[in-house]
């Protein structure tokens, strides 16, 4: 029969006293190793370290990265984790060329901001200067030019800013291939059509149509280009119906009139 070994109670307490004290000293750590991350995270906070250093500006074409980094309100005195990104983010946005502004926090101290700008789909021409005209409709009075670039049409005529406005509406909403192709647009109406509009194409024809459903209309203009004779001249008609109408066609009706005139007068 085997005997059970007695340990006393004598020998047990040195082992007793080893484990509480390592226990003790493992619980010391733990808390000084807490004390120390919040002092450093105290420290870090109140250093320069946690400052901004960079704001790094992506998306935008037409507005400045400097404008933009001005509306922003951010410098190196801000505190990298107390920049309020809805606050920095509405305050660029009051721009009229901006649409949308994303802040987003690049660690260790960079403010990265996303731009998404309006589309220019126009220009204007007042007192002899040219503004660009966004696709919300306003024109850009702090951008006046010499001249017109070719990247959009210019909109000639449009006393009206909300003819205007419906215009850039219908300009946004055509391929970018069609609106390529448009030189110039005169807002020419009348007492039977308020929205009756020129167009002067690159190509050298010249359209006659309508603000109201332009975009859905002047989509077809490539296929009816495509089945006229090459080097005829005329107006493509796209406001009821599509039909083109050859400026030799004109003349000779004139022609006619003025000789039934001569006939008449003899």
């Amino acid at each position: 029969m085997s005997q059970k070994k007695v340990v006393s109670i004598e020998d047990r307490i040195p082992k007793l006293k080893q484990a509480r004290k390592k226990k003790a000293n493992r619980r010391l750590i733990f808390y000084l190793s807490i004390f120390f991350v919040l002092i450093s995270i105290v420290v870090y906070l109140q250093s320069p370290l946690s400052q901004v250093r960079h704001v790094v500006i992506n998306g935008n074409q037409y507005i400045d990265s400097q404008e933009v980094k001005t509306l922003s309100g951010l410098s190196t005195k801000n505190n990298f984790w107390n920049v309020d990104k809805q606050a920095v983010s509405d305050k660029i946005q009051e721009h009229p060329v901006i649409r949308k502004a994303e802040v987003e926090r690049r660690f260790p101290t960079t403010i990265q901001i996303e731009i998404k700008e309006y589309n220019r789909v126009g220009y204007v021409m007042e007192d002899g200067a040219y503004y660009p005209v966004l696709e919300n409709g306003k024109s850009l009075k702090q951008e006046k030019m010499k001249t017109a670039k070719g990247d959009a049409p210019l909109l000639s005529g449009f006393t009206k800013e909300t003819y205007l406005q419906e215009m850039t509406k219908e300009l946004q909403r055509l391929p970018t291939s069609i609106v390529g192709l448009i030189s110039e647009i005169n807002w020419e109406p009348t007492e039977e059509n308020p929205y009756k509009i020129i167009l002067f194409m690159n190509d050298g024809y010249e359209v006659e149509g309508t603000i109201r459903n332009f975009s859905a209309k002047m989509k077809a203009y490539p296929s009816i280009v495509a089945q006229l004779e090459p080097g005829s001249e005329g107006i493509i008609h796209i406001g009821v119906g599509a039909y083109f109408e050859s400026y030799q066609k004109e003349e000779e009706e004139e022609d006619t009139e003025e000789g039934d005139q001569d006939e008449a007068e003899r």
